[in-house]
Parts: structure tokens; sequence; C-alpha cells
């Protein structure tokens, strides 16, 4: 359905209600799915994003999920829209987590559900909901493989399937996508954890519901024709915001032509320059210069790029705006063929989605002076068991991932927080409670990393530490960056530390790490540093350390700190999921 373009300006208390408004659709269908998943990823680490769309596509607002996944989520809707033109009824609701189709990596599977006009039976809206989900197959639990090479090792691929089909469930069609065909691969296998991806599928099925039943609600409320003007004209003023950033960052640099490089830890080179046109508020950012594709899992589909790009024009604001597709109407970004940002289709990209998009925001920030580096990083942890045995037999199993906080960086006039996930992931680590409940692991220690930021004017945060304990043997991957390269510091800022993955295996005579005249100094376990992407199968009493980088500082730490760096320290107050319950159940 076409948009009807407003023939005058918005009256600003409507502006500021129906932003509002389409946000907390967004904040509603994000409630109803934490309520209704199973998994500790969706329901505890809140590793999920909910958003409305317009029936073109653009994002219209969300709340605030996860920045990779909403600024990606409009290139999956517009593939699905083209694929299926007219075709889709009320009672459909599509399945897609396919990089080709707008997706980020494999695990992360969006349900897009249009919502019709009930008079002209016309598309008027689209809402969407992404969940990472721990096992959708592959060559190892956790579907996060720190060695894959191509997309096939990775787990299910996805291009669309109607997983409800005019009202009716598609059962029998999503074992075979998410069983059958990952297991046709050599070496990979099917979803170890089927009963548990439906059921939080189902959950993002009825969390879009949710918010069709909502937005369909201010629809009756205030007419569509009032309800899309208002979409456009907020729309229309993130627009404005960034073409005013965009002047004012010529104003105080003095050019207008910006230029950044950063590195992955294997040395590629992720470059960039913009140019900006002061008159019309607009920009061309270009990543010409940017290393090829990788043999390895960096890789970074187009969507997330973009996606990077808009979190980075929407956290520069000083203006209370949604995130939606205005952001980006001023800007122009440029990718290069055959580079890591823009992969071919087979390539694998498990960690461009998570550690990629890090550093391009890295990069995007740098460029425009913004702020010191942040962890860069997301530490990517995976555990689990099952997946083909030797004989290329199936044994059913499971798998647990999470993502480890670090530090993020000081900027001018703010010191960076410790112990944080930064920039583009807001997920929460696993509740230590909660993990150790439902997994056969023990979290001997996890706090902060002492003396892990980069000091300054304006110091960076504090990495973490945090210690596993594994209680029965298990395949165990990481998939980590800044392990060779340091977070960087800004404006005379010292950098932060990199970040350490250290393996305390315990000596076994079977696995010859007892020699036969061994003294009892040499029978102590043995220290690893396994790098930042490896994968072992470690066994009962084994532990992983990880240390996560801190961020990078700002100003020349002899310059002196306005205030004292204790001064932004937050008195400890009770978080997580219990904390919440605990709230919830007080309000009632």
């Amino acid at each position: 359905m076409a948009i009807t373009k407003p023939s005058s300006g918005p009256d600003p208390i409507l502006l500021t209600l129906f932003a509002n408004r389409f946000m907390s659709v967004a904040e509603a269908m994000g409630r109803s799915l934490q309520q209704t998943s199973i998994s500790t990823n969706i329901k505890e680490r809140l590793d999920f994003s909910c958003a409305l769309f317009a029936p073109d596509g653009d994002l219209v607002a969300n709340a605030p999920f996860i920045p990779i996944h909403l600024g990606s989520m409009s290139f999956a809707v517009k593939y699905q829209m083209k694929l299926h033109g007219k075709e889709l009824k009320d009672g459909d609701v599509l399945m897609t987590n396919s990089p080709h189709a707008g997706g980020s990596h494999l695990p992360d599977i969006t349900i897009i559900t249009p919502v019709f006009d009930k008079g002209t039976n016309e598309i008027i809206f689209f809402t969407a909901s992404r969940g990472h989900h721990a096992d959708i197959g592959g060559i190892l639990p956790g579907s996060m493989p720190p060695t894959s090479v191509n997309i096939f090792e990775e787990g299910a691929e996805i291009v669309s399937l109607k997983i409800v089909n005019d009202g009716m469930f598609d059962k029998k069609g999503l074992y075979e996508y998410m069983v059958e065909k990952p297991a046709q691969y050599p070496g990979s296998s099917g979803c170890r954890n089927i009963k548990d991806v439906e059921s939080d599928l189902k959950a993002q099925i009825a969390a879009n519901y949710k918010g069709v039943q909502l937005i369909t609600a201010i629809v009756e409320d205030y007419s569509l024709e009032t309800v899309q003007e208002y979409m456009y004209h907020i729309r229309n003023n993130a627009e404005n915001s960034v073409r005013n950033l965009l002047r004012d960052v010529v104003k105080q640099s003095g050019t207008n032509s910006l230029s950044a490089v950063d590195y992955l830890d294997d040395g590629t080179p992720i470059q960039l320059k913009v140019e900006i046109d002061e008159e019309k508020g607009s920009a061309v950012l270009d990543f010409e210069g940017t290393g090829c594709e990788v043999r390895g899992n960096l890789n970074a589909p187009i969507s997330v790029v973009h996606s990077a790009v808009i979190y980075c024009m929407r956290a520069m604001l000083n203006v209370d705006i949604p995130l939606n597709a205005g952001c980006l109407v001023p800007i122009e970004v440029k990718i290069p063929k055959k580079s890591l940002l823009s992969p071919s289709r087979t390539a694998a990209v498990c960690g461009g989605n998570v550690l990629t998009s890090q550093r391009i925001v890295d990069v995007v920030l740098k460029a425009f002076h913004a702020c010191a580096a942040s962890q860069g990083c997301t530490n990517n942890l995976t555990f689990g068991t099952g997946g083909k045995d030797k004989n290329g037999v199936a044994i059913a199993g499971w798998g647990y991932y999470e993502t480890i906080a670090g530090g993020s960086g000081g900027g001018p006039g703010w010191h960076g927080t410790s112990g944080v996930h930064t920039h583009i992931t807001n997920t929460r680590i696993g509740d230590v409670e909660i993990l150790e409940r439902r997994y056969p692991v023990l979290i001997h220690r996890f706090g902060l990393r002492p003396g892990s930021a980069g000091k300054g004017k304006w110091n960076g945060g504090d990495g973490v530490i945090r210690e596993f304990e594994f209680m029965q043997g298990m395949q165990v991957s990481i998939l980590s960056e800044r392990r060779t390269r340091t977070p960087y510091g800004m404006a005379g800022g010292e950098h932060a530390m990199m970040g350490r993955n250290t393996w305390i295996k315990q000596r076994r005579a079977e696995e010859g790490d007892i020699p036969e005249e061994a003294s009892k100094e040499d029978l102590g376990p043995r220290h690893i540093n396994i790098g930042g992407k490896a994968t072992v199968f470690m066994g009962k009493g084994d532990h992983l350390l990880i240390e996560t980088p801190g961020g990078g500082g700002w100003g020349r730490p002899d310059e002196g700190q306005l205030e004292t760096t204790d001064k932004y320290k937050h008195p400890w107050e009770a978080r997580g999921s219990f904390a919440e319950r605990a709230a919830a159940q007080a309000g009632f």
C-alpha cells in the first residue's frame, strides 16, 4: 500500500504521542516474547528484538533491543515483500534467517507478520521479531563455530518459509528445514534441540500477533491516514536530525572529509572515508580499501554494515528520537564488491554479525572523532553436546550460547563504563544461578578485570573476568576479537588491554599429560592460551578463563580529570531476571 505523504507540518504533541505509541507496540511485543519463550538465550539473556515496519518495509519504530538486529531487519522484510508480492494473506507468517535475504547470521531467525487493513485488505504495516536461537545445527553445538569456512557448516539456512499458512503452523516444514536439511552437509548436524527452537518460534509468532492487535487498535483510534501521516513525520524528523548532525560535524572539525581505518585480529583492514555535503546535510560513507572476503566467518552481510552505520548515526544524535529508517536517508553507504563487507552467497558469516560489526562501529566513531574504542568484541562462548559422532550417527544433545561484557570507551566529557555489553549488542549475560541450574557448569569467578581500561583525562571502562568449570566432558568454543590488537584510545588517551582466553586443563594419564617420573609440582593443571577463535573438547574438571578487553581512554592522562572516576560509579543495586521478576510481582 502506498504511503500518503503529509500535506502540512506535524502537530508537536501528536508527533511525540505517535512516536511513543509506535515504540509501545514494540515494547509490548518484547514483553510478550520474553514471557512466553523458554530458552535461556531469549528469556533470560534477552537476545531478541521486536519492531514495527511500514508497508514499504522501512523501519518505523522499535524498543531499545539489539541494535544490530534493528537496522538489518528492514532488509529481511523488503526481501520477503519482493519474494511473495501480493500473495500474502491474513493468517500468513513468514520465517527467514538467510544473510542473502536480509539476515545477519543463521542463529538469528526473523519472524515477519503482515498487518492488513480490514476494509481494503491491503498491507498497512508489518510486525517482526528476531531472536537468537542457541542451536540450529551445523558442525558444533551452539551453531557459532569459530572454525567455519562456509555457511553450510553454521546450521540451517532458510531463505523463506511460510511458517504459518492461512492460520496453520507448518511443523513438518520446520522440521525439514531445521533438522533434515542441515544434516545433509558432511560433518554437520541438524538442530540439536528442536523442541526448544519450535517453542521459541511460536513465542515470536505470538509476539508479532500482539503487535498486530496493538497497531490495529491505534489505526481504529486515529484512522489509517493520520497514523501513516505521523509515521512519515517521525521518519522525516529523524532524517532532519541526522542532517543537522552532519552539518555540526563539519563546523566542529573544520573539514567535510573524514577518514579512519582499524584492523581485525587477522590483519584485515576496515577502511572508511566520509565525504559530507554541508549544504544538503548528507554524507557518503565509502568503505573502499576494506579487505577482501576472508576464508573464516568474519564476513559481514551488507545488511549488517547498514545496521552498524544507522546505529552510529543514532548514537551520535543528542535528541530523543526512535531509531528508524529516516536516520539513513541522508547517508549513502558504498561497499566494495568482493570485500568481507559484501561476501559471496556461501561465505561463512556467523562472526561477522557479532565481531566485524563491532569493528565497523569502531571505525565509524573513530572517523567522526566521537569516542575511544570500546572492547570491540562480544566474546561469544558456546558449549554443548550431541550432533553426529565419528560414525555419522546423530546423537541428541543441546547447546548453550552467551556473549560476555567488556569495557566501553571514554569520550569528551565522560568515563567509559566497566563490565557492559557495548554498541551493537545489548544483551544480558546469563545469570549465574540459572546457568548452573540448567547446565553442567560452575562459575568460579565473575567480576571486573582491574587495570584493563585505557587511562586518559576520561578513562575507559574495565573488561570482565569469567571463569567456568565443566562438570562433564563437552565441546567448548570461543569466537572473539581484540586478542592481538588493542582497543584504541583517542585524543591522547591510552589504549586498553587486549582480551585473553585460557584453558585450564586437568592432567590425565590417558591423554599423556602425566609423565612417569612426575613430581607433585608437575601434576598441577596446564594453562593453555587457546587464542581468539578455538573449539576444544574440555573434560570433566577443566576450566575456561575468559578475560575480556577494556575500553580506550580519551584525552591525555596528564591533563587531569575534571571529576574522579569514583563519581561515575553507580551504587550496587539488584539486577537481572530475578530482580525484575520480584519487581513485577510487587507491581501487581
